[in-house]
């Protein structure tokens, strides 16, 4: 089963420099955009071997094509929309246990919204996103296995907290099979209608909120036993 594995890292850099002919400047995002060989604030831990090969792939497959696009927010699968594509990576390697990216914000309109977060020192976060199993290891850690790929290297995120969270909670817990006649990524079983009402909760109070999730979760695990 294939699930759709994301990671949020908060701590990232900005970088702006002055363009090769003088006018205006290039915006970068650079920072740690995922760790090896620890158990992660999700609970999961990716071997080190395993993000390396996959470094490997993402580079000569996207980064050395100029094509390795992530979006503004968080996408609910793993395809790449292009009309929400903010920045391109122009480098991805392992530091250690590490994996570093840097990023280039794109001229496009999602590209000018981050921008402008940018220029009035907003707050940003990078988040993962990629398809892959996962299995208890002996040590009761939840491991990322080998068909672990990456959708990109990471969107850019504005508020990793809730409803965003329990989103990704659920949607983590989709199985997502890939069409080959369509060349795309499509939830196994239905949960539009759950989907849907996850989104919804982003317009209620912290404490409608919490019971809108007891109910979205409860409805969701009903669902698993049809």
């Amino acid at each position: 089963m294939s699930l759709l594995i994301k990671e949020i890292v908060e701590d990232v850099q900005y970088i702006t420099e002055a363009k090769e002919d003088g006018e205006g400047k290039d915006y970068y995002i650079e920072g740690i955009i995922m760790q090896g060989d620890i158990k992660n604030r999700n609970g999961r831990m990716y071997p080190k071997e395993i993000l390396a090969n996959e470094v490997k792939r993402y580079n000569e497959t996207y980064v050395l094509k100029n094509r390795a696009y992530g979006e503004l927010g968080h996408p609910a699968g793993p395809t790449i929309n292009l009309d929400r594509v903010s920045h391109m990576f122009t480098e991805l390697k392992q530091d250690g246990s590490n994996i570093v990216g840097r990023a280039k914000v794109m001229d496009t309109p999602m590209g000018k919204i981050v921008k402008n977060i940018m220029d009035e020192d907003g707050t940003l976060g990078i988040s993962s996103r990629g398809m892959g199993s996962i299995k208890q290891n002996k040590n009761g850690i939840m491991e990322v296995q080998k068909d672990f790929m990456l959708a990109t290297a990471g969107d850019i995120v504005a508020d990793p907290s809730a409803p965003d969270a329990f989103v990704k909670g659920v949607m983590e817990g989709v199985d997502w099979i890939y069409d080959v006649a369509s060349s795309s990524w499509e939830v196994a079983n239905t949960f539009d209608e759950i989907e849907e009402e996850i989104k919804q909760t982003a317009k209620v109070s912290t404490a409608e909120l919490e019971v809108k999730a007891a109910a979205l979760f409860e409805k969701f695990v009903r669902s698993l036993t049809k």
